[in-house]
């Protein structure tokens, strides 16, 4: 029977490893080859590095920082600050350095964990700025005066303070109570300077039952874990994965991550859109360059998985003619897409920003569901989440037991729960701001529940309103041109008082060089008039569903992609609308001035 609640993570943790011991806990790779840790070698390691920290000096919700990836590493760390009884601090390894300062300052983080080289590097630049007592790397780097140790030697300090110290990290769990401060995440943000979000034991306790009592995963399950452990969701993950002991492959590296889907095989996985619509543009563009037949072939099976989807949809078990035809789909095309993705998906999880329905649709089509769910980092990530056997593609679902609910006047989405941040640290009247006097979160989002399934319309301060007084919803625009053409990578609507729509594109490097031969430049592909051409053809498609006001008059084709390292993405992916409209303001003013807008 399960264990009905827990006063601390750490105690949740600890209850996972004296239950399953010797189940599977972690898949990681070494030199290129998967390990496997359990759950009793997890909880050795992370028992050394919450003792070594205890021996540097770590004190009572003082914030150790991680910046690094998402590997086995993070996950033990985080769980060793924890069971110290710190506070975890996240930092993207992307980070530039006036963010990590920033946040190394106002978190008053004593301890940080770096991945590399250049990471102790940035951060030992900053030494004198901060609060930092020692770096712990993960790659082996060191320094003369000791302030920089390895991972390792931690845990041998550790494992000797444990022995002299007899009693004292069982008197540490004892001692941990919900409502003590376990991480501080700071939000990628779109705009300014992160806020740091504090998130108590139990808001990732209450995360872990909410998730489990839906019934949705159990230990016989197998997670794929590629999302940044710094984001909300993917934390939010790891507190599941703690709750159920589902076993988790733990691998960050997104350029391999098909790979090491088919290698590993998972059951579950949770991912970003962006991640959705790359597979997709893949797939479909691999289709299309096998041609012929195998294409005709592929456009047919596609057409009838729809079509058995859409009765899926209806609460409809298809059968008679349309199950053939969705069996011989399958054999011919569905089991072979799925067999890239390790053939054993039971469903996807997405999650920090709109999905796209026509991906969702396709998705399903060929017979692996991605159940759309909607939370921020000030909710401790997961609010509302479709289910298996109830979803509705186009909404984030039902609410999670135990979240409540209201929709404003206005269309604001308010939510309330133990999963509700504690505040924004230092920061009292932002924390006013959002969290009001009835202590129910002001999410920013406009959105309406129909029939029980929330769906977000758009964010609060991303609605344009044009000079003739319509309001549109960009990211419902943003998403129909993507999932329209893999020809087309990321789209920025802009339109705010203006008195018509226009809108940014990047193209998708591999479809665009299908259409212009040679060695051309990203820049010179979004040059090229065949390229142009295309993008303009869905548009006038698109253009022929949306009402006159919404319509998109011009666009441009950007001389670069959107990247996180430019500034262009947070780390989660999402565009910094702002950010992007600025940087590009020259083209969006032109497109409103009297000369022609150049296309």
């Amino acid at each position: 029977m399960a264990h009905t609640s827990f006063k601390s993570f750490v105690e949740m943790f600890h209850h996972r490893v004296t239950s399953t011991p010797d189940s599977d806990a972690i898949d990681y790779k070494k030199d290129g080859k998967w390990v496997t840790l359990t759950w009793k070698e997890v909880a050795r390691r992370v028992r050394n590095i919450a003792c070594g920290l205890r021996a540097l000096g770590l004190g009572h919700e003082e914030r150790g920082a991680i910046m690094a990836p998402t590997r086995m590493e993070w996950i033990l760390t985080d769980f060793g600050i924890l069971c110290a009884g710190g506070a975890t601090t996240t930092i993207y390894p992307t980070a530039k350095p006036e963010e990590v300062e920033h946040i190394l300052k106002d978190s008053e983080s004593r301890y940080i964990f770096a991945h590399s080289k250049k990471a102790v590097d940035l951060v030992l630049g900053l030494r004198e700025k901060t609060s930092l007592r020692a770096i712990i790397s993960f790659d082996g780097t060191t320094s003369p005066d000791g302030f920089v140790l390895t991972l390792e030697a931690l845990e041998q300090k550790g494992e000797a303070w444990d022995k002299e110290n007899p009693g004292a990290y069982e008197k540490l769990e004892a001692g941990i109570t919900g409502d003590q401060l376990a991480t501080l995440i700071y939000t990628s943000g779109t705009t300014g300077l992160p806020k740091g979000v504090m998130l108590t034991h139990d808001s990732w306790v209450f995360e872990g039952e909410a998730i489990d009592s839906l019934g949705i995963l159990s230990p016989a399950d197998k997670q794929f874990l590629f999302l940044p452990l710094a984001h909300s969701f993917g934390k939010v993950l790891e507190a599941v994965m703690v709750r159920i002991g589902f076993r988790t492959v733990v691998e960050g590296d997104i350029d391999t991550l098909v790979a090491n889907l088919g290698e590993t095989s998972p059951t579950f996985m949770g991912a970003v859109p962006r991640i959705f619509e790359r597979a997709y543009n893949r797939i479909i563009g691999q289709a299309k360059d096998a041609g012929g037949m195998k294409y005709k072939i592929f456009q047919w099976a596609v057409g009838v998985g729809k079509e058995y989807s859409r009765a899926l949809q209806r609460g409809e078990k298809p059968a008679g003619l349309l199950a053939f035809k969705y069996s011989i789909a399958d054999k011919l095309v569905f089991q072979k897409v799925r067999a890239r993705f390790g053939g054993r998906l039971r469903f996807f999880i997405s999650g920090a920003a709109p999905l796209s329905r026509e991906i969702a649709e396709f998705f399903h089509a060929v017979g692996m569901l991605i159940l759309e769910g909607y939370g921020l980092t000030e909710t401790s990530a997961a609010t509302f989440v479709n289910r298996p056997e109830s979803y509705r593609f186009g909404t984030v679902g039902v609410p999670l037991p135990g979240v409540t609910v209201k929709i404003a006047e206005d269309g604001e989405i308010l939510l309330g729960g133990r999963g509700i941040m504690r505040g924004y640290y230092n920061m009292p009247e932002a924390t006013k701001e959002t969290l009001g006097d009835d202590g129910m979160l002001r999410t920013g989002d406009i959105g309406v529940i129909e029939d029980g399934f929330l769906k977000i319309t758009d964010r609060k301060k991303d609605l344009i309103k044009t000079s003739g007084g319509k309001y549109v919803a960009p990211q419902f625009l943003e998403n129909k041109l993507k999932a329209r053409s893999s020809i087309i990578s990321q789209v920025i609507v802009h339109g705010d008082h203006r008195n018509y729509c226009s809108v940014l594109i990047t193209v998708s490097e591999e479809e665009a060089r299908k259409l212009v031969p040679g060695n051309a430049t990203y820049q010179q592909l979004s040059e090229n008039e065949t390229v142009k051409a295309a993008v303009a053809a869905v548009l006038e498609e698109v253009n022929k569903e949306l009402a006159s006001y919404e319509t998109l008059k011009k666009f441009a084709l950007l001389p670069a992609e959107l990247t996180v390292e430019d500034g262009d993405l947070t780390p989660s992916l999402k565009v910094k609308r702002k950010t992007v409209e600025k940087k590009y303001k020259h083209i969006l003013d032109g497109f409103y001035s009297d000369a022609l807008a150049q296309h």
